[in-house]
């Protein structure tokens, strides 16, 4: 066990934070899992890369905008520490777009959709030609203009990243770290430093999903642990979408003082999901519902899908906390039938289904 542990310590051990230039600490500036581009003037002449400098396995869709017209295309997934070509050859465009979000295993996404164009995506890969006009199936989101900057091999690079400013090695431990306490495990904080906390939750999940230490010098460990992280869990809270739907909920916690709600989380169809769920609360309570490509709600026979309860607590319609309930109008919000969970067996797991 003593040389796994040493595998493992050599694979995800700290390096030194480099030192940035103020053009750089100022992009990293901006507020937590924002996306951030590093700037430059240089002409756009060879293959584009995105590289994943965030503590999430993302998936990217990019716009490329000229006279003639606005062409989109994804999802490209790239993990922690990892780069990917996302456009090759000559780019003559006027404009190079990004969107990004992380996958729904973390819940609501942390990326901020806030750019400035509006062009049309997919919910799984696509290419869109006329990204301007979204048809079925289709729906618009938040796009960002991004100037790459070249690199020594003549290829282009835009960096999403944190401001936490984690370097690639960082980023990568800090991607596990934060898959390990969506599991369940106490491997926080979430800071990309290694140390006996991060190994000893590391080594526990591996142990408890059947993994070898080996596993983590895959190209797909992220792949793999997602995976494993996705199956319901003999602890906590896990949701599972048996729907062709996908589908957004949200959960409650009750500690005998205070009642907190927090959503949105989103649970792609044939995927499961674990909710940050911490401490021991007295009660958790449950919503969620099936939505489509516009996240409007799905209607069965004009009826909503979703799966609720009779404990009115209060929700918005963007990502949310809210630990005061009652009264919910008056102060912007919407009141939303939650169902009590049963946890006194120490797991449960709920299935959504079509009725």
């Amino acid at each position: 066990m003593a040389d796994a542990d040493a595998r493992m310590t050599a694979v995800i051990a700290r390096k030194a934070k480099p030192r940035r230039s103020p053009l750089a600490r100022f992009v990293m500036s901006l507020p937590a899992a924002a996306v951030s581009v590093l700037f430059s003037a240089a002409p756009a002449h060879a293959d584009l890369k995105l590289c994943n400098r965030m503590s999430y396995v993302v998936e990217a869709a990019i716009g490329i905008d000229d006279k003639a017209a606005t062409a989109t295309r994804g999802w490209f997934r790239i993990d922690p520490a990892t780069c990917r070509v996302v456009v090759q050859g000559a780019l003559t465009a006027d404009r190079v777009l990004l969107n990004a979000r992380a996958l729904g295993v973390y819940g609501s996404s942390p990326i901020p959709q806030n750019g400035t164009d509006t062009l049309c995506v997919a919910q799984d890969n696509f290419v869109i030609a006329a990204a301007r006009q979204c048809r079925s199936g289709q729906a618009p989101a938040q796009f960002t203009q991004i100037t790459p900057t070249k690199t020594d091999d003549g290829n282009l690079v835009a960096y999403l990243a944190e401001d936490s400013e984690y370097d690639d090695e960082q980023a990568r431990l800090a991607g596990i770290q934060r898959l390990l306490v969506i599991a369940g495990y106490d491997a926080a904080p979430i800071d990309g430093v290694d140390g006996p906390k991060t190994q000893a939750a590391l080594s526990a999940f591996l142990k408890s999903r059947g993994l070898s230490s080996d596993v983590m010098q895959s190209p797909n460990f992220f792949t793999t642990m997602v995976d494993a992280v996705q199956k319901p869990s003999s602890s906590g809270l896990t949701w599972c979408n048996d729907t062709p739907h996908r589908i957004m909920a949200a959960v409650a916690t009750d500690d005998g003082k205070t009642v907190t709600s927090r959503g949105w989380y989103r649970i792609d169809p044939g995927k499961c999901l674990h909710p940050d769920v911490t401490g021991t609360p007295k009660q958790i309570f449950s919503f969620a519902e099936a939505v489509d490509t516009e996240n409007r709600t799905i209607k069965i026979k004009d009826k909503p899908l979703n799966w609720g309860g009779v404990t009115q607590l209060c929700t918005r319609e963007s990502k949310f906390e809210v630990n005061e309930q009652g009264d919910c109008a008056s102060r912007g919000l919407a009141a939303i039938g939650f169902t009590p969970v049963d946890m006194t067996s120490g797991g449960k797991t709920l299935r959504f289904a079509m009725p």
